[in-house]
């Protein structure tokens, strides 16, 4: 489920002049004149056509912006060649997904997770859940086949972003003596989102600090859907995708084919 909106958002901030990190003094002017509207640079690339990109944030979400060759104009968005394929997303990949995503797992590994299969599943996959969100829940139906063949951990982190009853679940699962058992529970006995109807009045004080502090982490990693899954890639980079997996990425994410059925 959308946290907040992403793309439209990152263009109306960048144009409607939202002050924010001060600018290098090296940067070209037009690329320098974003900076004050919004974008903060992480640093830059060669692209074709005398072109120079230049790749950045607007509130935490990655964006390309490309100088032209005469050094006064630029260019926001994503460039495609002739046969439409994409050469801004690998800069951004490389210079601000990959070292954000990073960043990312690590925080999570900290975070106070939940055990969805075996503990010595060799492959981990982190995933920001609210019990209230339709698709975590269909994720969840989906990484059966690997999490029951014991080739798959999922840790579920759990926050509280999608309906008011959604902060009080988290925290009543957090809450169970048996944290994995209660979110089984839940996933099983899942009926659509606001009509869960769980037990919360043995919520303690720290489980609901523990889904705060989750929620926090959640905007400061300006991750703004769940499912947020994370997964480490063939090349050992951390891999992102929001929202329910579409084709083949549930096997990437995964790490393998499905099992067969025994």
């Amino acid at each position: 489920m959308v946290f907040k909106s992403a793309s439209l958002a990152l263009l109306s901030a960048l144009f409607m002049g939202q002050a924010m990190a001060a600018a290098s003094s090296d940067l070209p002017a037009p690329v320098k004149a974003l900076t004050a509207r919004g974008l903060e640079i992480v640093g830059s690339f060669d692209a074709p056509a005398g072109l120079k990109g230049f790749a950045g944030t607007v509130q935490g979400q990655p964006v390309a912006v490309y100088l032209t060759a005469d050094g006064k104009h630029v260019l926001v968005g994503n460039l495609l060649d002739a046969k439409g394929k994409d050469l801004t997303t690998p800069a951004l990949d490389k210079i601000v997904n990959g070292p954000k995503n990073e960043k990312a797992w690590s925080h999570l590994e900290d975070s106070h997770w939940v055990l969805d299969g075996k503990a010595d599943a060799p492959r981990i996959v982190y995933m920001l859940d609210d019990p209230e969100c339709p698709y975590c829940h269909k994720f969840w139906q989906q990484t059966r086949p690997w999490v029951e063949a014991g080739k798959v951990q999922i840790r579920h982190v759990l926050v509280g972003i999608i309906t008011k009853d959604s902060p009080d679940e988290a925290a009543a699962i957090m809450s169970a003596k048996d944290p994995s058992a209660a979110l089984d529970a839940h996933e099983k006995g899942y009926r659509g989102e606001g009509r869960n109807h769980m037990d919360t009045s043995h919520i303690t004080k720290e489980a609901r600090a523990i889904v705060d502090a989750h929620n926090q982490m959640m905007q400061k990693l300006a991750l703004y859907a769940t499912p947020a899954v994370f997964y480490k890639k063939e090349d050992g980079s951390v891999g992102l995708l929001m929202g329910a997996p579409q084709g083949d990425s549930l096997e990437e994410i995964m790490g393998s084919p499905m099992p067969k059925a025994k």
